[in-house]
């Protein structure tokens, strides 16, 4: 602040030149305009002349004034003022910044570094020390001291800082804090409550100032999907209380062919103040299975994503087969309407003998019209349901023709049952067959709708009894039960009265006999896993999710006891997908009790957070006046010096010009259509230019470069191809379209993409752009990590199915006949599987592919190595040995040469109007 007003200066000293003004004043008054030369022919003209113009003696105060602004305008330019600028206290000695680094910060990490860049900038300035230290790094006991450096030192270490995928309590962090010596505290908050947060404020308190900057915007984070009643329940949460919003869901995981997508999406309706909303996604079966995970759209961060695991997945289904009555009559077999029923969504398990099936693990067991079982099958039997399996029973004539549950009431029967059956035209009949009652509420088939056409003409009837109706879950129209259940330990028994053939009712010809089923299997899928269940097994991960949940390779990680997996995700047990055998379990950030409450600090502390809008720097406005200034002058200098005086109007337009002009310089703040276009993308549009993709590593991106430098200089003396020079492309920012080949070498240490640069590659590829992907380790058998790599970075784009470079591709023919494809090393190359069903023309050598043109090609064969060359146009690296190197290296320009040819013309060369020509070359 200075002088009451909102501005502030950067380098508030160069205002001292304001001082030099009345000097400036001064002098300019003090000397007068240099005087006008002329020089006459001779004397005599002089005569009877008479002088109209007078010159004045000094400059006109008017201009002086005009001078003193211009001057005046620079020096405050200069000195940098700024517009409301951040209110800062000035503070002396080390300072702190510690920060909340776990999952929730990754979604504004940028601003958070942003955050820490302008304290380093300000500590700087002041010749503070600082330390920075990240919340996960001092939570556990014997946490290192903070390392004291310059803020300059902490600059250059901020891109090494990274928050973690899970959730970070404060722990033992007020007792490091305690440890410190004397200084101010910036802590950049994450907003949200957590247990120590006053303890730690204490501690930072009790050493020096402590500031809190916290963003204004909620957190959002997702809770591990659930089934009920046949649906995924997914429930997101959100902290503060806000105004009410939409966020999407989104589903995701591979389709048919292997290609990993969105296959369902859901909104979340939060309402005005609510901190939780919650989605039912009804999907089919087969599409659940395929589900991986779930995530919040345009939200990065591990607690946004929810992975899914065996308990959303498809389930074990054991059938005893037994021995039926009528052998051969398969479409009348119960066993053949089950199997029709189950097979799309449930491993199906058969077999005659009831330990065999229960060893196999089922999450249900079905016997279809079974009477009764061996006394030791029925303790085995009655042992597994109390360890929480399903037994799914129907009745049928045989169990009608048995006294099994008459009287007395059966373990695996969840009712006693009358003797004989209900049937139309029998003793304990109705007149016409029955239709099925709406589902009550208490029912797990609540909401399934009930066809007309479903009616019972038979069925086993239930004994009355004073829990009758409480273990019903359907019954008929007139209300006879139909399904029955019970408990019996942790498990359940279901007793379908109707058989599950066609013979006693049409319920199995329905689509509603598969939903009833899908109903009961789904909700033997336990919530949460028993420690019990995993006491004694290891479980090795398989993928994990990093803060801003990207889930990826888990790499090489101890193995996790069975019973640690419960305790949540932390730094021993990071968010990812575990495994155990063919078992997988999910750990997710976030638990099903997780909540994200705002935090509440002491009224001593006033959270803040930079804002970008309010400040704004005065420089460039000031500056662009000086200028204008400075050109007014100058015209009104010639003016007083009579030089502008004979074209007046060609003056003024002149004047009016440089204004016009000084105006369209001055920097603004809204955004240009066509001023934003880079040079480079211009350049490259109009002619074509190779690019590579940027690595991150010098030594790599430098090779890349020369590489395609060689390959432009082959294709300028070759072709009539005349290339521009190679440029090296941010797929994060830089425009891809008007560069139609793009050379991307994979290495192990390569970045993944974001999911926005991933938009953009799909994009470029759909509209005609072409990848060369080279992991440069064919020489190592085409198996190495930069491989690996490879293939984490490419299953996002969707790729279409590959297959090794076909003899009659036109790659092989595009500029020269080619039959390997060969770079620094050897290898195969991949391309885009032909259609399976392209056949060859007769009396033609190559298949009809010309509308297939790949958009991609992998390799290893380090072809950017082999078209490399130096600025003096030398090979940068050899090729092999002797004359079979230089050959090879020969056969790799011919191969750069054909690939640019390729994606220029396409399958042109495909075309059967060069087919005699290409039948000569080959001699056919």
């Amino acid at each position: 602040m200075m002088f009451g007003l909102p501005i502030a200066f950067t380098t508030p000293w160069l205002l001292a030149g304001l001082v030099a003004l009345p000097v400036l004043w001064w002098l300019l008054r003090a000397i007068p305009p240099a005087p006008l030369r002329q020089r006459f022919p001779a004397v005599v003209l002089l005569l009877g002349l008479e002088d109209r113009d007078a010159e004045s003696d000094r400059t006109p105060w008017w201009l002086l004034v005009l001078r003193l602004l211009a001057v005046a305008a620079l020096i405050l330019g200069f000195a940098g003022p700024i517009l409301n600028p951040e209110q800062r206290q000035a503070g002396r000695g080390p300072l702190l910044i510690f920060v909340d680094a776990g999952w929730t910060a990754a979604s504004d990490w940028p601003q958070r570094m942003g955050a820490i860049k302008d304290q380093l900038d300000a500590a700087a300035q002041a010749g503070r020390p600082v330390a920075i230290a990240l919340s996960h790094e001092v939570a556990e006991i014997g946490a290192a001291a903070p390392q004291w450096q310059s803020a300059g030192d902490w600059r250059e270490r901020l891109p090494g800082l990274a928050p973690v995928a899970w959730e970070v309590p404060y722990g033992e962090a007020s007792d490091w804090a305690a440890g410190l010596q004397d200084a101010d505290t910036i802590w950049i908050s994450d907003g949200l409550a957590r247990a120590g947060r006053l303890d730690l404020l204490a501690a930072f308190e009790a050493k020096g100032r402590v500031d809190v900057l916290q963003p204004t915007w909620p957190r959002y984070g997702l809770l591990p999907a659930r089934a009920e009643d046949g649906a995924l329940v997914l429930e997101a949460l959100r902290s503060g209380v806000t105004a009410g919003a939409e966020l999407m869901v989104q589903g995701i995981g591979p389709d048919p062919s292997g290609v990993e997508r969105v296959l369902a999406s859901a909104t979340f309706d939060f309402s005005a103040g609510a901190p939780r909303a919650q989605v039912h996604m009804p999907l089919p079966p087969e599409l659940r299975n395929r589900i991986t995970r779930f995530q919040l759209r345009d939200m990065r961060a591990a607690g946004a994503v929810t992975l899914a695991d065996d308990s959303l997945r498809r389930r074990r289904v054991a059938l005893l087969t037994g021995t039926q009555s009528r052998e051969g009559l398969e479409l009348l077999s119960p066993l053949h309407y089950l199997r029709e029923a189950l097979v799309p969504s449930a491993e199906v398990i058969e077999d005659a003998a009831i330990d065999t099936l229960i060893e196999a693990g089922p999450e249900v067991l079905i016997l279809p019209d079974v009477p009764s079982l061996a006394e030791p099958d029925q303790r085995a039997l009655a042992e597994w349901v109390a360890q929480g399996g399903m037994l799914l029973r129907f009745a049928g004539p045989r169990l009608a023709a048995t006294d099994t549950g008459r009287g007395v009431e059966d373990i695996l029967l969840p009712v006693r049952l009358r003797s004989g059956g209900r049937v139309v035209g029998g003793a304990m009949s109705w007149g016409a067959p029955r239709a099925l009652a709406p589902f009550p509420e208490t029912s797990p088939f609540f909401g399934l709708p009930v066809p007309d056409d479903v009616l019972v003409r038979a069925q086993i009837l239930a004994e009355p009894s004073p829990d009758l109706a409480d273990r019903t879950l359907a019954s008929l129209a007139d209300g006879t039960p139909l399904v029955t259940r019970k408990a019996l330990g942790q498990g359940q028994v279901v007793l379908f009265h109707i058989s599950a053939n066609a013979e006693w009712s049409s319920l199995a010809l329905s689509g509603l006999f598969v939903q009833m089923l899908e109903r009961l299997a789904v909700s033997t899928r336990p919530g949460q896993v028993e420690a019990q269940s995993l006491d004694g097994t290891q479980w090795v991960a398989e993928r994990v999710l990093d803060a801003f949940g990207q889930l990826g390779p888990a790499g090489a990680q101890a193995g996790v006891d069975g019973p640690d997996l419960l305790d949540g995700a932390r730094a021993a047990v990071p968010p990812g997908l575990y495994a155990d055998g063919d078992r997988r379990l999910a750990v997710n950030t976030l638990g099903q009790d997780a909540q994200l409450a705002p935090a509440a600090w002491p009224v001593r502390i006033t959270p803040r957070w930079q804002d970008e809008s309010a400040s704004r720097s005065l420089a460039p406005y000031l500056l662009a006046a000086a200028l204008i200034l400075g050109e007014l002058d100058i015209v009104a200098s010639l003016w007083i010096s009579g030089r502008l005086r004979k074209r007046v109007v060609a003056g003024a337009a002149r004047a009016g010009a440089l204004v016009l002009l000084a105006l369209m310089i001055v920097p603004g703040y809204g955004r240009a259509q066509d001023a934003d276009t880079p040079e480079a993308v211009i350049a490259a549009a109009s002619t074509v230019t190779l690019a590579h993709v940027l690595s991150g590593d010098a030594a790599t991106d430098e090779v890349a470069n020369a590489g395609l430098m060689g390959l432009s200089d082959q294709l300028f003396s070759r072709t009539s191809v005349e290339p521009a020079p190679p440029v090296g492309v941010d797929v994060e920012r830089d425009e891809l379209s008007v560069y139609p080949i793009l050379y991307w070498p994979i290495s192990d240490t390569t970045p993944q993409p974001s999911p926005a640069a991933y938009a953009r590659l799909k994009t470029y590829l759909a509209t005609g752009g072409f990848i060369l992907f080279d992991t440069r380790d064919a020489g190592f058998g085409g198996e190495g990590a930069p491989s690996r790599r490879l293939r984490a970075i490419a299953l996002p784009l969707g790729l279409p199915p590959l297959e090794q470079v076909p003899h009659d591709h036109v790659l092989t023919r595009a500029f020269y006949l080619l039959e390997e494809f060969p770079g620094r090393a050897r290898g195969p190359a991949w391309v885009e599987a032909a259609p399976p069903n392209a056949e060859r023309a007769e009396g033609m050598p190559f298949r009809n592919l010309n509308d297939g043109v790949s958009p991609v090609i992998i390799g290893g064969n380090d072809w950017a190595g082999a078209w490399a060359i130096r600025s003096d146009g030398s090979p940068m690296f050899p090729v092999g040995r002797g004359q079979a190197g230089e050959r090879q290296r020969e056969m790799a320009v011919r191969f750069g040469v054909n690939l640019v040819m390729h994606v220029l013309t396409g399958n042109y060369k495909s075309d059967q109007v060069h087919v005699p020509a290409l039948l000569e070359r080959l001699g056919e």
